[in-house]
């Protein structure tokens, strides 16, 4: 079995200093980039997170503070990064929920605009929780009929996924080898922001998906209360939710005045 695919994607699992997207941080990063033609290319980074990695996370993935302190920074490894996946697509095993937008969040704070309005994402974990409804390392054994040996470093978790789409896609023919048709199939709901505060109502306009106004249309909110806006602004808000709130706001000023 071999992906049918019209452009690059890229598996990736991250391994962090937490589960809080907006205030943790990447400590490894596995990228496994697999070609239209079939040829793979992979690379893993250790990240000096710049804060301190919490004894019970050290306990899960194993990677201490010590072993980072000597690493590069996130910043200093972005445009790497960056250059790596800027051409593809992107899947992972629980990524659409947590490795994009935390990536996301790193990317905006290293000061690279990274946008996925040219991508589409493939999150396995849907699959297979649409499918089976388990876990990775049951996944792995489920459709491999392997062990899966170093669970929690972050290449052995990127290797799993890639080979656990593979097996999907042989054991259930309802599943199109299409990165574009995997990538709608495993969209939980939509939202224009990774994190889900800003949703899309049936009539395709944006709407806070939180809060005391959820429910209702960004434009609506924006104009009856114009403070809702900055309180996001200075709030503890992912970047990438306050990027998107920014770019609705530009949208309408730039509306009003054409």
């Amino acid at each position: 079995m071999q992906l049918k695919l019209t452009k690059p994607i890229c598996f990736f699992d991250l391994e962090t200093t937490g589960t809080n997207v907006a205030k943790d941080r990447i400590v490894e990063i596995s990228i496994l980039k697999v070609f239209p033609n079939g040829n793979k290319e992979s690379k893993t980074w250790l990240v000096n997170p710049e804060m301190e990695i919490p004894a019970e996370v050290i306990a899960v993935h194993g990677i201490s503070n010590d072993k980072v302190a000597k690493e590069p920074n996130f910043k200093q490894l972005s445009k790497e990064i960056y250059k790596m996946i800027k051409d593809s697509d992107l899947a992972g095993f629980n990524s659409d929920r947590f490795d994009i937008p935390l990536l996301a969040e790193e990317m905006l704070r290293a000061d690279v605009d990274f946008d996925m309005k040219h991508m589409v994402s493939v999150d396995v974990q849907t699959i297979f929780h649409k499918m089976e409804k388990r876990t990775l390392g049951a996944a792995y054994k489920f459709y491999c009929d392997k062990d899966l040996e170093g669970a929690h470093s972050a290449e052995a978790d990127t290797l799993a996924t890639y080979e656990v789409l593979l097996s999907q896609l042989e054991r259930y023919p309802d599943l199109e080898n299409n990165t574009k048709k995997l990538s709608e199939f495993t969209t939980r709901k939509q939202s224009l922001d990774f994190a889900g505060f800003i949703g899309v109502n049936k009539d395709d306009q944006p709407i806070f998906a939180f809060g005391k106004h959820k429910g209702k249309t960004v434009d609506e909110v924006m104009e009856k209360e114009p403070g809702y806006f900055g309180w996001i602004l200075n709030a503890d808000f992912p970047l990438y939710t306050k990027k998107v709130l920014t770019q609705l706001k530009l949208s309408k000023l730039n509306n009003k005045l054409s």
